[in-house]
């Protein structure tokens, strides 16, 4: 039997190593082309998008409102706050009722935060709580309502008046009483407006002093969480600032607040004891102010005969972001859900971006009451007099 013959075959192992790792090399480097090709598209649509102006728009739906006279609306929850001195509705966008509360009110006054909503009759003794379900509770105080105040938890602070004296009181989400005291005058000054965070456990008080010819403006910090229950009326911080009036303080997140100044606008931040951490100057008189949980907006005259306003937006940090000049008289500024700006009147709307584009603009044959933004970058829902439209813009 013959012997086998065995043939022994060298393999380049480092060569086919190395070719793998080339071909390897190769897909990458096309996937990573091809992805930055997809981004770069993707950012092109978005800044195209963003910086485009729309001169029309379709109605993708209208639907028909019967409203009652005097009647006002917000934006809560994503839906439509309807109310009047008659009581309050919360609708979607197809006016189709989610919930009512009804009352009698002189002067409803609207406060809301997160899931909650409140609302009180300015200088009478009444406070309805609502969240973003139907009503839960109700107050009914015992000196004439100067501000009110709701908590993303529920929670309502109240501010009252009653021969020159002012006082707070804190109730829960049902309205049973939790908290409160009287306000003294003569050792701190008068109660201006209040604001509480949105876990119902900090509240800021801004009090206005004048004494002698001379005016004084203290924003003193309450704490009712166990931090505050070391300090002397769960006072955890006060500050003084000379020559200044601040007729409004408000939370903006859960751990900055923002006291609104004839002189400068004061950011504070902190989660137990909020610190002063930025000044902004007013140079000019402020004719408006707009807030949300990201930006703070100022309206002044302008010297520019060839537009009437200023508009200037800062985010949080006190940062300008956006100086814009405008034209058209206005009622109502504010931001949207997508934090462009809209600017109002009873037939005249503007939006813009935060790059300060006119996004659009448009003139009405009806009045036109609310703007909202409607989830995708082009549509709105436009609350006219008599019918809701939900439209796109073109």
């Amino acid at each position: 039997m013959a012997d086998k013959a065995y043939r022994i075959v060298k393999s380049d192992v480092k060569g086919m190593n190395e070719k793998i790792h080339k071909h390897r090399r190769k897909i990458l480097r096309w996937t990573a082309f091809v992805t930055a090709l997809l981004l770069a598209s993707a950012a092109g649509v978005y800044i195209y998008l963003q910086t485009r102006t729309y001169t029309g728009y379709e109605v993708l739906k209208t639907v028909e409102r019967e409203d009652s006279p005097g009647i006002q609306f917000e934006v809560f929850h994503g839906n439509i706050l309807k109310y009047s001195k008659d009581g309050a509705f919360l609708v979607d966008w197809n006016n189709k009722i989610i919930w009512n509360q009804t009352y009698e009110m002189q002067s409803p006054m609207v406060d809301f935060c997160e899931n909650f909503v409140v609302i009180a009759d300015r200088k009478g003794d009444r406070v309805y709580i609502m969240d973003a379900s139907g009503p839960c509770g109700e107050i009914k105080t015992t000196m004439p309502i100067q501000r009110v105040e709701a908590a993303g938890q529920g929670t309502v602070a109240v501010l009252m008046e009653k021969d020159g004296t002012g006082y707070i009181q804190v109730f829960d989400k049902s309205g049973e009483y939790l908290a409160g005291g009287e306000v003294h005058t003569e050792n701190s000054g008068y109660p201006l407006d209040l604001t509480i965070s949105n876990d119902g456990k900090k509240l800021a008080v801004s009090l206005l002093d004048v004494n002698e010819g001379t005016v004084k403006t203290s924003i003193t910090f309450f704490n009712f969480d166990s931090i505050g229950q070391n300090e002397i009326d769960n006072i955890v911080g006060q500050y003084s600032y000379p020559d200044m009036v601040a007729p409004k303080v408000e939370f903006l997140t859960n751990d900055t607040m923002a006291a609104f100044g004839s002189q400068k606008t004061v950011i504070f931040q902190g989660s137990q004891k909020p610190q002063a951490t930025k000044e902004i100057a007013m140079k000019k008189e402020v004719r408006s102010i707009f807030y949300n949980e990201a930006y703070l907006g100022f309206v002044f005259d302008n010297d520019n005969a060839q537009a009437s306003y200023n508009m200037k937006i800062y985010d949080l940090r006190g940062a300008n972001i956006l100086s814009k000049d405008f034209q058209m008289d206005y009622q109502e500024i504010g931001f949207l859900e997508n934090d462009e700006i809209c600017i109002r009147n009873d037939l005249e709307c503007s939006i813009y971006t935060l790059r300060g584009v006119q996004k659009y603009h448009g003139n009405f044959e009806k009045n036109i009451w609310k703007v909202m933004s409607a989830g995708k970058i082009r549509d709105y829902v436009f609350l006219l007099e008599g019918e809701t439209q939900k439209v796109r813009l073109k």
